[in-house]
């Protein structure tokens, strides 16, 4: 498994931390003679906050401050009009985390991901269990991850090489082998995703092709030889060769800070082994009684 055994572990100390002070920022508890506190934990960021602007809460910060999921978090979570709406997710992020100047629209992709694994440790413990199919047999069964050992990929695990460099602001710049276009992609962000997951569903719902690969690209990529024109970009993307294509995503996956979601799989049928994305089903934030 290509994981780091150098970068730090986002699952470590979550399930054996100790409630928060009455007087600090977590919700405490007072009624019918029963008062506690709800226990909070820091998360470490993917991004060390390195590429928020300077007027953002989270600039400079390596880690946030959320408290753990309770029962009004789990309201949130099964809300069939705010999944309809497709906030659950936003409602849920803007709940747990303790700075309410902070919005998740605005967080970095990777620092989202990490907040949401450690707010389901929080919640539910770090043992996962979801059905996963064999790639090699086709067998159904269930599967447990651990996600107390997904490690986190920082900046500084993703400082430039000879295929990318990385600009004061994080975006990525990079020469695509066959075209050598220089092109300049962003780091994906809350908004982002939200754009992209409602764009998915209104093609499936009008039962249009799916087109994730080119959508994803038409966001990430800022310029192309230092042009901003989204026409240009736009036409760019359609007619990009598969080879740079790959590259592109193979340079954006390698220079992102984010969640390390790689796991080992062994199939229980077969024996097949393989590494494995500890994939996010309907079991994440719902785990089986």
């Amino acid at each position: 498994m290509a994981r780091n055994s150098k970068r730090s572990k986002l699952g470590t100390g979550l399930e054996d931390a100790t409630p928060a002070p009455a007087d600090s920022a977590a919700a405490a508890l007072e009624t019918g003679g029963l008062s506690f506190a709800t226990p909070t934990e820091f998360v470490d960021l993917p991004s060390r906050g390195k590429y928020y602007p300077e007027n953002h809460p989270l600039h400079g910060q390596e880690s946030v401050e959320i408290k753990y999921m309770t029962a009004k978090e789990e309201d949130i979570l099964s809300s069939k009009t705010l999944i309809k709406q497709g906030v659950a997710i936003e409602r849920l992020l803007k709940s747990v985390i303790l700075d309410n100047r902070v919005n998740p629209e605005t967080l970095l992709s990777g620092d989202r991901n990490a907040i949401l694994v450690a707010t389901r440790v929080t919640g539910y413990g770090a043992e996962y269990e979801t059905k996963i199919t064999c790639p090699s047999c086709m067998t159904s069964g269930d599967h447990e991850f651990d996600l107390g050992t997904v490690a986190i990929k920082t900046v500084d695990d993703t400082e430039a090489d000879d295929t990318y460099e990385i600009t004061a602001e994080g975006n990525i710049v990079t020469t695509t082998p066959l075209t050598k276009i220089q092109v300049e992609m962003k780091l994906m962000t809350g908004k982002d995703e939200s754009y992209l997951s409602r764009l998915v569903e209104s093609k499936r719902r009008k039962k249009l092709p799916e087109t994730t690969l080119t959508d994803t690209l038409k966001i990430l990529i800022v310029s192309l030889n230092g042009e901003t024109s989204r026409d240009l970009i736009t036409q760019f993307v359609k007619a990009v060769p598969a080879r740079d294509s790959r590259h592109l995503r193979a340079v954006y996956e390698k220079a992102s800070p984010n969640v390390d979601m790689t796991q080992d799989y062994e199939c229980d049928n077969c024996g097949y082994r393989t590494d494995m994305e500890v994939p996010f089903t309907t079991d994440f934030f719902w785990p089986k009684q």
